[in-house]
């Protein structure tokens, strides 16, 4: 991570990947990245997959599902997006982020045949395809006993679903990326249903009555096994634990007690049941088979999630989190408000021009005293005062601050959280959460001296 030429060979592939088109820009068709797989011998079908989507959450419940695999003892490759820090982040071999020179040799290694589906397309392949390639490639070589992908958007037309994944993690659909998945809540759970394949064994977050139909009917479809949360399996118990919250799973085999979960709030329980069964059902645990659940334990308590309600300082207490959009902003306004007493929070707040800025700070304002608004290096960020503009009809203007540049939204927010009316008011208790945005999260945990995980 310190070294400046590996680090500056890394930014060269990313100017050469960012020639292409970007991730905000979406090519639906599976034709170029099975094309590449078809030229790269399918590395893809070299070890088994679990898949997951949903609308928040996809990345948590990867990297719990890869770290209860690797706990059990597998090799196991992660696929995540989009990355908080550094692109390396995506591409995860035993736990951790493979290494800018690995990063680069693969790169190279599949950029022949890149350039050869370039040349057979009408349309160059996107970056996240080639990325996807990427990540299936370096799972082969690695090579990997099971690989754990998460969709980078919708699901059927997703470029990872050119795997055909054992297990299908499918987590709450709300309502996002609406240019491109559309406004309906049934058309996005179809279109997330396509991770579903024939055989396969889905395992279904809580959804609304609506969304459940669409996911079983594809199930019913396709012949696939199905475990719906709140009925197959579930969260028994949640308590509130020092750095985290300590729960009583209901499995596919059993009850799983005691278990410490080093995140915050009943979304992360309901990812981690999600993780949990979907791991029994890939080793094949029912009511005769149970995992090892001290294995469990120990998988469940050594996940690291960067970027979910993460503590970043101490007095006051600094957090930062991904949430960007209402569905995951009321997650996390309902964690901050359950788990912490604080007597004062303040939201630093930067987020994309394509969210919904409206239903992000409505959901904040019921925890948050102030906000500051501020804005990412992005060039999709939504432009500072056009965020106060929403901001002011629900905070009003002595609610809120605007700092352009985001260490310096931070160092507001600080001394915000520090103040006191009253001279024999108690300093502690104070608290800031910074939010909006991925890319937000990210820089921030760059300023705090955080590395990428």
């Amino acid at each position: 991570m310190t070294d400046p030429d590996a680090l500056q060979v890394l930014r060269e592939v990313e100017a050469e990947l960012d020639t292409r088109w970007p991730e905000t820009k979406i090519g639906p068709s599976l034709d170029r990245i099975t094309t590449l797989m078809d030229v790269l011998g399918n590395p893809h079908r070299s070890y088994p997959v679990l898949h997951v989507t949903g609308t928040n959450g996809k990345t948590s419940t990867t990297r719990l599902i890869d770290a209860l695999l690797t706990r059990i003892g597998l090799r196991v490759g992660r696929f995540t997006s989009p990355h908080l820090q550094l692109v390396t982040e995506r591409i995860a071999l035993d736990g951790a982020p493979i290494s800018p020179e690995v990063y680069v040799q693969t790169y190279r290694d599949i950029e022949p045949y890149v350039s050869m589906v370039d040349a057979a397309s009408d349309v160059r392949m996107t970056k996240f395809e080639v990325l996807a390639g990427m990540a299936y490639a370096a799972f082969a070589e690695a090579p990997v006993e099971a690989a754990v992908v998460e969709v980078g958007l919708g699901g059927g037309w997703d470029a990872t679903n050119v795997v055909d994944a054992e297990v299908a993690v499918i987590g709450p659909v709300d309502i996002d990326h609406t240019d491109y998945l559309g406004p309906d809540v049934t058309g996005i759970a179809r279109e997330k249903a396509g991770i579903i394949k024939p055989d396969s064994i889905a395992i279904l977050g809580e959804q609304r009555p609506e969304v459940m139909q669409v996911l079983l009917e594809r199930v019913a479809e396709v012949d696939a096994t199905v475990a719906r949360q709140g009925q197959e399996f579930g969260v028994l118990e949640r308590e509130v634990a020092v750095g985290g919250q300590l729960l009583k799973l209901q499995g596919l085999g059993g009850v799983y007690d005691d278990i410490f979960l080093p995140l915050h709030g009943k979304h992360q329980a309901d990812n981690a049941v999600r993780a949990l069964v979907a791991v029994e059902a890939f080793f094949g645990a029912g009511a005769e088979r149970q995992l090892d659940v001290e294995a469990v334990r120990q998988g469940f308590s050594a996940a690291i999630v960067p970027g979910r309600l993460e503590r970043m300082r101490s007095a006051p207490s600094v957090f930062i989190d991904a949430a960007h959009n209402p569905h995951g902003a009321n997650a996390l306004a309902a964690a901050l408000g359950e788990e912490f007493a604080f007597r004062k929070l303040i939201a630093v707040v930067g987020m994309m021009a394509d969210k919904d800025a409206k239903g992000i700070l409505e959901a904040l304002e019921p925890v948050a005293g102030e906000i500051v608004l501020t804005r990412n290096t992005s060039p999709r960020a939504m432009d500072v005062d056009e965020l106060a503009s929403v901001a002011r009809d629900i905070y009003g203007d002595e609610r809120m601050v605007v700092e352009p540049r985001l260490d310096s939204a931070i160092e507001t927010a600080v001394r915000l959280a520090e103040e006191v009316g009253d001279p024999t008011e108690p300093l502690a208790g104070g608290g800031v959460v910074v939010t909006g945005s991925v890319v937000t999260a990210g820089e921030a945990r760059t300023l705090f001296g955080k590395i990428p995980a």
